[in-house]
Order: structure tokens, then C-alpha cells, then sequence
């Protein structure tokens, strides 16, 4: 089925589709709206109420229900929010048309995924960019700006933390063949993200993980999903990472994230204030004092996608910078004991 409100008419700018219109989907299509860089061709989803709510803001878009129609508009470019398992597949399938991709994380399942996706785009030589959204955070920039400044001197200790009060409310998520995993890939994954990134990306020689589901320990290969994790990373320089994140987790909140690098000269912290999945604050410390980095309102929800418009009107060649999610998918396998 396929339904229009309007007609396009001609623009020189980017042709985009969106394919997956859930809560995230959405989110991210607004916030690319609102740069009003592209033009937005075609929506794609299996439900087709979804039209009637989102109509009022792409009255020209046409809506189908399945990718096969959309790739009939010759997109310039796709943006994927659709269930895990169908990243990669999905990805290569778009770039391989010739579009450029904006992807929700994780990029792939697994490793092996990822790799033939970043591949693919480079093969293509077209676009790709990955909702690693906290990176656009300006209090964990701040942290990023600290340490690459070498205000702190050499970090040698990382405590990263991302406990979840509630939990997925899609099955899928609770599939492991669908998800390729459960709050390590979810939640987890950006927390590794952002450490690797402001450590200027070291290479993860050394893994011990320790994986709950429902208060019981099991391998991940028993094919469930984990609720809760926790893991020790050890990098090439001999920087220690220790993560944990969760699901449903008694949290008192709604939600504990943190960041905290122990540097030689002192240490920076980023984490969210009052339980808040939104507003986060970051700070300097140096013996018993502490200095503010950034603390002030931050609309950072949806930049990622934003920021990625932005690449997508100078030029859909493919970047470079895209291959350090390999990197992050390599560590998940590590915390899976698949690598």
C-alpha cells in the first residue's frame, strides 16, 4: 500500500527515506527535519497507523510498508530504525542501491555483521553514519575536550555504568537471534562507544565478563539475553575498564549512567543528574576539588542524525571515522566470550 498526502515537487536536495517509524525512528526523522537539509521521499512501515500520526509532519512523503517500495523512489539516502536483526541485512541492501545510511545501533548483531556493513559502504563509497548519539552529549564533550587536552594526564582506570530501571517493551529485544543480545548491545554498547572514543580509541587486548538473566549467571551462548552485566576490559597501554549495565534494575531512579576516567593528574566525571535519561552534567576533580565542566540544558536527543544531514548535503562519499564502530562490535563480541 502506498499513500501520499502531497506531491513532491523538484528540489536539489537529498532524496531520504525512513524506514522503521517507532518512537526512535520518529524522533530522528524531526530531528533531521528540523535542519531542513533533505527531503523527506518516503516512510516505511509494516503498520500502517503509524501514517496517521506522523502525516502532519511530512505531508509530502509518500508512506509504503515494506523497504522493496520505498527503494523504488531512487533514494539518495536511507535512514534504518527497524529491529536489530535487520540491520546488516537492511544497511547493505541500501548502500548496495547506491544510498547513503544512517543506522540505529548496533550496526550488526555481531562482529561478522558489522564488518560486511562498513565494508559494504566502502566498497560503495557511499555515506554511513550510526546513532552513537552520546558522543553529541556537550557534558561528555566537555570530558572529551578534558582528556585529549591532557588535563588529567594519562588515564589509566575507567568506570563506565548504565543501569536501567525499566526494560525493553518489544519482544524482540528478548530474542537473542533478533537482538544478538540483551543490555550489553543495548544499553552497553554506548557506553563502550564513548569510552573508546574519548580514549582515542585503544585496542581491547584482555576480557572478562560475568553475564545475569533474571539473577541467574549463564553463557551467553545458552541463547538467552542478559539483564545484567558486568565486564573487565584491559587496553593495549594498560588502561582498565570496568562496565556494567542492566535492565529493570532496583535503581531508585529511572536510570543510573556515568562515565568516571582516572587520569594521573586528576580525574573527569559525566553522569545524568536526578535519575534523568536526558539532562547530564560532567566535572573536573583534582584531590577534594571539583570543578564544573558543563552543566546547563542540552538538546542533544536526535544531533546524531542531525549531524549526519549535515555530511549527507556536502558530500554522500563515504567517511572514513565510520570503521571505529568495528572496534565497538569487536569488544561486544569479547563481552559475549564470541571473539
Amino acid at each position: 500500500m502506498i499513500l501520499a498526502a502531497e506531491q513532491n515537487t523538484i528540489s536539489t536536495k537529498p532524496r531520504v527515506g525512513f524506514l522503521g517509524m517507532g518512537w526512535i525512528g520518529t524522533s530522528r526523522m524531526e530531528a533531521i527535519i528540523k535542519r531542513n537539509l533533505v527531503d523527506v521521499i518516503t516512510i516505511a512501515d509494516p503498520n500502517i497507523t503509524v501514517y496517521e500520526k506522523i502525516k502532519n509532519l511530512v505531508p509530502k512523503a509518500f508512506f509504503v510498508q515494506d523497504m522493496e517500495q520505498m527503494m523504488e523512489q531512487k533514494l539518495d539516502a536511507i535512514v534504518i530504525a527497524t529491529p536489530s536483526a535487520l540491520h546488516c541485512k537492511q544497511s547493505v541492501k541500501a548502500l548496495e542501491s547506491g544510498a547513503a545510511v544512517f543506522c540505529q545501533k548496533p550496526l550488526g548483531r555481531n562482529l561478522r555483521e558489522t564488518t560486511k556493513v562498513v565494508n559494504t559502504a566502502k566498497e560503495m563509497n557511499r555515506l554511513l553514519g550510526i546513532d552513537f548519539s552520546y558522543r553529541y552529549v556537550r557534558s561528555l564533550q566537555a570530558v572529551y575536550d578534558c582528556i585529549s587536552q591532557g588535563q588529567i594526564g594519562d588515564v589509566y582506570a575507567v568506570n563506565l555504568v548504565f543501569h536501567n530501571a525499566y526494560g525493553p517493551d518489544k519482544d524482540w529485544f528478548y530474542d537473542v537471534k533478533q537482538s544478538g543480545g540483551g543490555c550489553v548491545i543495548d544499553l552497553g554498547i554506548h557506553l563502550i562507544d564513548l569510552c573508546l572514543w574519548i580514549l582515542d580509541f585503544p585496542e581491547i587486548l584482555q576480557c572478562s565478563s560475568k553475564l545475569y538473566s533474571k539473577a541467574k549467571p549463564f553463557n551467553h551462548a545458552e541463547n538467552k539475553v542478559e539483564d545484567y552485566a558486568s565486564a573487565q576490559l584491559i587496553s593495549d597501554n594498560g588502561t582498565v575498564i570496568n562496565l556494567a549495565c542492566s535492565w529493570n534494575l532496583s535503581a531508585g531512579c529511572d536510570a543510573i549512567i556515568k562515565a568516571e576516567f582516572f587520569g594521573k593528574d586528576g580525574a573527569a566525571v559525566w553522569g545524568n543528574v536526578n535519575g534523568s535519561f536526558f539532562n547530564f552534567k560532567s566535572k573536573k576533580m583534582k584531590g577534594t576539588a571539583s570543578q564544573i565542566l558543563f552543566d546547563s540544558p542540552d538538546d542533544w536527543f536526535g544531533k546524531a542524525a542531525a549531524k549526519w544531514s549535515e555530511k549527507l548535503v556536502k558530500s554522500c562519499e563515504y567517511d572514513s571515522d565510520v570503521e571505529s564502530v568495528n572496534a565497538v562490535a569487536k569488544v561486544i563480541d569479547m563481552i559475549y566470550q564470541r571473539y
